[in-house]
């Protein structure tokens, strides 16, 4: 009897332990530059194994980004995921938001982490981010990858921009709108990061060419062939930055990642992930 009893403890700390690893990653905070940011980090792996470092879109988290490939990943990657200012976990406080500050405070949290290097994947607005963090922090960047961003306006359809002419709340995405207040509940922190993303956007900071050109990282730069990207102003970026690869995919914005939004296809997220992978494995 008292065997069947140790028995039965046992294998309900076994059970527990391997629902425990298998469970969401708890994240964690940084304070950097006055910023209380969260981060998670999954996948194995030390500071001197470059990690991957993903970098959500605008009025996203990690999950509602790169939930359908963090995993696949993590596999091969230590992963470092974060959340900007205003964005999901990370409260707002009183600055501008800016592709430049989001920059600074990424660099921040990866000196803090005692990482010298970090390859960069950004997701539309993280791309903008990740260009600059590759201008501003050049000796943090190992390799990037940019989705579906623009360096200029004119990168951009003209549909999107008489869009910021008249946003309304109602038109973000549901599915963005319930991931934020699953994490916090306060409709107004989600109505002011809505109202902080679009006057970002409407004021859109554009990149000089001589700065595009001036990324040494080697980048590889992929969007939809129905983005909100111009294929045509990808192939500039390519030609901007000297160490450069570009795919463009059938879909439309994030659908070659199953961004939350987007009916991705399994199949086409599957080749993604394959083909990022042999971009950061690449050695040459």
């Amino acid at each position: 009897m008292k065997f069947r009893i140790i028995l039965f403890i046992l294998i309900t700390i076994i059970i527990n332990s391997v629902k425990s690893q298998n469970s969401d990653h708890t994240g964690k905070y940084a304070s950097v530059n006055g910023l209380k940011m969260y981060y998670e980090i999954h996948g194995k792996g030390s500071a001197q194994d470059k990690p991957l470092v993903l970098i959500h879109g605008g009025g996203s988290t990690i999950q509602t980004t790169f939930g359908k490939v963090l995993d696949s990943f993590a596999k091969n990657h230590k992963v470092i995921a974060v959340e900007l200012q205003a964005h999901g976990h990370t409260a707002d406080i009183d600055r501008p938001l800016s592709f430049n500050q989001d920059a600074d405070d990424v660099a921040e949290l990866l000196k803090q982490l005692g990482i010298e290097k970090a390859d960069i994947f950004g997701f539309s607005n993280g791309a903008s981010t990740t260009l600059e963090l590759a201008i501003r922090h050049p000796n943090l960047v190992n390799k990037i990858i940019v989705g579906s961003t623009f360096f200029k306006k004119s990168g951009a359809p003209s549909w999107l921009w008489d869009m910021m002419s008249h946003p309304t709340f109602e038109g973000m995405p549901q599915p963005l709108k319930d991931a934020y207040l699953k994490i916090n509940p306060d409709t107004n922190a989600l109505y002011t990061m809505y109202k902080r993303d679009v006057a970002r956007m409407q004021s859109f900071p554009e990149i000089k060419e001589e700065e595009m050109k001036s990324i040494t990282a080697p980048t590889f730069i992929i969007i939809g062939d129905k983005d909100v990207v111009l294929p045509e102003h990808a192939i500039e970026m390519s030609r901007l930055i000297k160490n450069s690869r570009l795919a463009i995919i059938p879909g439309g914005h994030g659908d070659y990642i199953g961004e939350i939004t987007t009916k991705a296809d399994p199949l086409i997220i599957e080749a993604t992930v394959r083909m990022l992978e042999n971009f950061l494995e690449d050695k040459n």
